[in-house]
């Protein structure tokens, strides 16, 4: 199943009333499973959710811990990317070869990975170890 029709249903129901801009995000799992979110905002703007972040803990809370694909849909002319938090979010859960696919209106979409979108990603393994 394409990841397009599931972002693009948890799209229409963004809630973007300040920014007027409606993103939808799904993520798939190694199992195949298939997990949505979309923006919401609030009145203490930008203190919203971004609609990756929403996708990825739908996964969390369905007890997935991994990402094997991505697809972003925008209500947009062109493509736009992840901002810089769910990049990172998104490479907590996904490698830099993990597919990425941005989507607008009119059926445009560019096609990269999270490595491209997130050089240099931090990660786990720069943390030290807890004490004990």
């Amino acid at each position: 199943m394409s990841l397009l029709e599931p972002a693009l249903a948890a799209r229409d129901n963004a809630y973007a009333p300040y920014s007027r801009l409606k993103v939808g995000a799904a993520v798939r799992c190694p199992d195949g499973s298939i997990h949505v979110g979309c923006n919401v905002e609030n009145a203490a703007y930008p203190e919203g959710t971004c609609a990756e972040a929403g996708a990825i803990a739908a996964m969390v809370a369905a007890g997935h811990r991994e990402i094997v694909e991505v697809l972003v849909a925008a209500d947009t002319p062109e493509p736009i990317p992840p901002c810089g938090g769910c990049r990172q979010r998104l490479a907590e859960f996904a490698a830099p070869d993990t597919p990425v696919t941005l989507a607008a209106d009119g059926g445009r979409s560019e096609r990269t990975t999270l490595g491209a979108l997130l050089p240099g990603a931090f990660g786990g393994g720069y943390l030290p170890e807890p004490r004990r």
